[in-house]
């Protein structure tokens, strides 16, 4: 993937998805090819001219003002986040520096926060959706048929988009899969505009677009999300049904928390402090996996 291409890309699908009637394009009644905008119709709601939008999709013209990214963002009826999005896809990449990345660490502070939330099921995503860390009570939910441990291995350190995408116990897990499933594409978008260089991050999309059906179709329509509140019906294995809203606790650079927190008094949190005892008798002997060096 290159900046141009996912620039185009991520143009033509937004023009094709925006019906005339919601732009106020009036169509006369004519019978149309495509159901979505042409590009001359799209050109003149953000007040730019047909062949310089033209040559936007086309790739040709990366690094567009950010007054003109503005205006066609309100043309096509971006969100917040698809509307940073734009931004980021139009940047022109910085040069590599011949360095090999840094690898994502968990802080003492981060691990700090781990510890104060022992009741509370929680885990540290990088920005690939690797997981880095999680306290014993975010393992059990959502990953507790994996090690406990290998987020402490670089090597090992499961990756939450590839489980949603390849692992039968995570896509059981979630009562609406697609839902789920859309949000990881939809924020791995987002990652994708921000790090276009990121070789290991093209790895991992390439892998799920060859390995999962359902990936590549969701890749290609071009959606963003950005993950930062949602509720989710899951089906654990050991305590059934439960409720939960999963929270980002720090968006943006660095590696994320992810919460999952429970209504007071439902039977959601009911089931989530009997998987708190469960566990707790499991592994009495081992301490929380909160920090992971590596």
């Amino acid at each position: 993937m290159n900046g141009t291409s996912q620039l185009g890309d991520f143009l033509r699908a937004r023009r094709s998805q925006l019906r005339p009637e919601e732009a106020g394009v009036p169509t006369y009644g004519e019978r149309r090819r495509v159901p979505g905008l042409r590009r001359e119709e799209l050109a003149l709601l953000a007040g730019v001219s047909a062949s310089y939008y033209a040559r936007l999709e086309q790739g040709h013209s990366l690094g567009a003002s950010p007054e003109v990214l503005d205006a066609i963002a309100r043309a096509l009826r971006l969100d917040e986040s698809e509307h940073r999005h734009l931004h980021d896809l139009a940047r022109p990449p910085k040069p590599r520096s011949g360095r090999r990345p840094a690898l994502e660490r968990v802080t003492v502070a981060t691990a700090q926060l781990l510890d104060t939330l022992g009741d509370v099921p929680a885990i540290v995503i990088g920005r690939r959706s690797d997981v880095l860390a999680w306290n014993r009570l975010g393992h059990a939910l959502f990953a507790g048929h994996l090690d406990p441990g290998a987020p402490d291995v670089p090597a090992q350190r499961p990756n939450m988009a590839r489980l949603v995408f390849l692992d039968t116990h995570t896509r059981d897990l979630y009562a609406n899969w697609p839902g789920k499933a859309r949000a990881v594409v939809g924020n791995l978008r987002l990652v994708a505009g921000q790090y276009p260089l990121d070789a290991a991050l093209h790895m991992l999309l390439g892998e799920l677009s060859t390995k999962s059906e359902d990936f590549a179709s969701m890749w290609a329509d071009h959606r963003v999300k950005a993950c930062a509140v949602a509720e989710y019906e899951m089906r654990h294995p050991l305590v059934g049904s439960l409720t939960v809203i999963q929270q980002t606790l720090n968006q943006g650079p660095g590696p994320s928390i992810v919460v999952a927190t429970t209504a007071a008094g439902s039977p959601s949190r009911a089931a989530l402090e009997l998987l708190a005892q469960a566990t707790a008798r499991a592994a009495p002997a081992r301490s929380d996996n909160r920090l992971s060096t590596g």
